[in-house]
Parts: structure tokens; sequence; C-alpha cells
């Protein structure tokens, strides 16, 4: 990719943040004084970055195939999945999806509240031990708004692990969380995109990472934000649940 084109790209990703802030705010503009009351809590702790700090989440729900699910994956060179809570929810949906277009095999590790360095974890142990197929899914990034600078250096990991040979697709983020204040809910959307443009930069020197733009299809739309999300951040069912997948299943499609 040349510069021109990044440079239109963070233009792009720019205009983004600026429409979504604005209609977060007007929402919030909007809303029942009951609902203003919750939004102008304080914040206990915002953290550096201003969303807070990611908490405690090994004891979250989680969905992790099993080793023989893997090894047949791997064997059948299909497809698989490391996700946050959103693959939680929608990863069988997803795997569903690709057997029945694509006639492919699939497998997840997906843990709600895990972070992109975990998830790498996890792709690194699976590396070693059953090997890893042509294609893989980095549904990861919603819980690292929390510390966006270490976002980078996790995505350069994932891509030393698939090697050059493989291609990662990686779902880019949009969180904004509408049970929280507002100061809190423009931190979220501004870190988002910081972790976006950090995929934007990685594509540039990575010809084999693809981006699916979940952030840019809600944003072409605003009502998005409500019909294809539940709470700024997960999706709901089916229409979120539908859209985000069909973005995936996409990009994973040959051309």
């Amino acid at each position: 990719m040349n510069r021109g084109v990044f440079i239109k790209r963070w233009s792009a990703s720019a205009a983004v943040i600026v429409v979504l802030t604005a209609f977060f705010l007007t929402l919030l503009h909007l809303e029942a004084p009951s609902a203003h009351a919750k939004a102008a809590a304080p914040v206990v702790n915002a953290g550096t970055y201003g969303s807070g700090a990611l908490g405690s989440w090994q004891a979250n729900n989680r969905v992790i195939s099993s080793s023989a699910e893997v090894r047949h994956v791997v064997a059948s060179d299909g497809v698989v999945l490391f996700g946050d809570s959103i693959a939680v929810q929608d990863g069988a949906a997803l795997g569903r999806l690709l057997g029945q277009q694509l006639g492919t095999s699939f497998a997840q590790y997906s843990w709600a509240g895990q972070p992109a360095s975990a998830a790498v974890d996890a792709m690194a142990v699976w590396s070693r031990e059953y090997g890893l197929p042509r294609r893989i899914v980095m549904a990861v990034g919603s819980n690292d708004i929390f510390d966006p600078p270490a976002f980078a250096a996790q995505v350069e990991r994932a891509l030393r692990i698939a090697g050059p040979q493989r291609t990662v697709y990686w779902v880019d983020v949009q969180v904004s969380r509408t049970d929280e204040p507002t100061t809190v809910q423009v931190a979220d959307q501004r870190n988002s995109e910081w972790i976006n443009l950090q995929l934007e930069q990685a594509a540039l020197r990575h010809p084999n990472l693809r981006i699916v733009h979940w952030a840019e299809f809600l944003a072409e739309r605003p009502d998005r934000l409500h019909t294809d999300l539940r709470d700024g951040r997960h999706t709901t069912v089916p229409e979120g649940q539908n859209a985000r997948n069909a973005l995936i299943l996409q990009a994973i499609r040959p051309n």
C-alpha cells in the first residue's frame, strides 16, 4: 500500500471518530433525565487513557474447541478463530456460516474479557501443539482500549507466529460503552480508533494481514450503532451478529 492510500485511510478513520463521537453526544443530549444522571456518575478511575482499567477476566465465559477439533481443522486446512466476548457469543454462528458457504471446518479459542496479548498467547500454544491452518481470524482488540499503545506489539507477535504463508484476518474495533459516563464513552471511541490505526499501519508492513472493517461498517450508517450493537460493544442477535459474521466471511471468501 502506498503512502497516498494510507493517508486516505487515515483520513477516513479520523472521519469515523468525529462522526461517531458527535453521534454519541447527540444521543446523550436526547436521553431522559434518569439516563443523564447515570451517565454523569463519577468514574472511580479512568486510567491513563480515559477508559479505565482491564479487570480480571480469567473466570469469565469461554468457548474453546477440543484438541480433536483443532487437529481436524488443521488437517483439513479450515479456519481458526481467537476472540473475546463478542466471539464467545457469535463464534458458533460464524462456524456454521463458514461451513455452509465455504465448506470449511472451524475451531475457536474465545474468552470473554481477554485482551489481544492473551489471545496471541493461545495462538502460540496452538501453533506449537497442533500447527495452524492457512486462515486465522483474530477477533480481539475491544479489551485493549484500556492500554492502546500495547496493542501494536501483539499484532506483530501474531504475524510472526502465523508466518508469511498464512493469512490473518483481524476484525477492527468499535467500543463506546453506553452504560459509562460521556467522558468514558468518548475515550472508548478515541482508543478504539487508536487501535484501528495501529492495525492499518501493520497492514502496510504485512501483506498477509487483512482487516475486517467492522467499525467502518457501523459508521456508514449511524443507526447501526443501535441496530447492530446492544451496549456500545457487543453485537445484537441476530442483526449485529449476522452483519459482523458476514463481513468476516466476505474477507475470507476467495475472490
